[in-house]
């Protein structure tokens, strides 16, 4: 089991479409499985920034994946199942993708977040760090050049956004991608008030 993971805008849709396409065009059979939640591009489907797309089984939180993907395994040979948005899975869920590597031999890439808006790890994320074989970042950079490790919430004006449920879907007009130190001032309390995102220095 390997957990690919970044903070958003590093590319990892695209990835997981390109590891897909290299298995089939080796005429190997793959399974794209994407949360019903993310449905910004049509449900069961994987969408990248730069126009890459694929169809994809959507799940629930409540789906047992190591049933489904043993069910698909014998009606047909599956090769490598792969995850998409996996900071959404449930600790059950993973434990059953480590299941699917480790009773019926298949491998499985799940490539998610790590943290949300807050810092926290999302469920997926908490489990996938800690039972995975193979841990890779994929990286991106924050606006001032440094890695960006982090992702801030922001609200309509462009103001950081503190508090909220941890799961809002929502691509570039809600979040903004940066680094440990952007981060920590876009939720630092500011004694003159909140500085928009965009007056952050550095």
């Amino acid at each position: 089991m390997y957990f690919y993971y970044s903070t958003m805008n590093a590319g990892k849709s695209t990835i997981l479409l390109q590891s897909s396409y290299n298995y089939r065009e080796r005429g190997m059979r793959t399974l794209v499985f994407a949360p019903e939640i993310d449905d910004r591009f049509g449900a069961g489907v994987v969408s990248s920034r730069i126009g890459l797309q694929s169809e994809a089984i959507a799940f629930s939180i409540s789906e047992n994946l190591f049933r489904r993907i043993q069910q698909e395994h014998e009606k047909q040979k599956v090769d490598c199942v792969l995850v998409d948005e996996a900071q959404f899975l449930t600790k059950k869920q993973v434990r059953q993708l480590g299941d699917v590597c480790d009773d019926l031999g298949i491998p499985v890439l799940a490539y998610g977040l790590r943290t949300d808006f807050q810092g926290n790890l999302f469920e997926g994320s908490q489990y996938l760090m800690a039972w995975a074989d193979n841990l890779n970042e994929i990286k991106t950079i924050c606006h001032c050049g440094r890695k960006a490790t982090m992702v801030l919430r922001i609200d309509s004006t462009g103001k950081p956004v503190r508090e909220g449920e941890q799961i809002q879907i929502g691509g570039n007009e809600r979040y903004v991608t940066v680094c440990r130190k952007h981060f920590k001032q876009g939720l630092a309390e500011k004694a003159d008030g909140d500085l928009p995102f965009e007056d952050l220095g550095e």
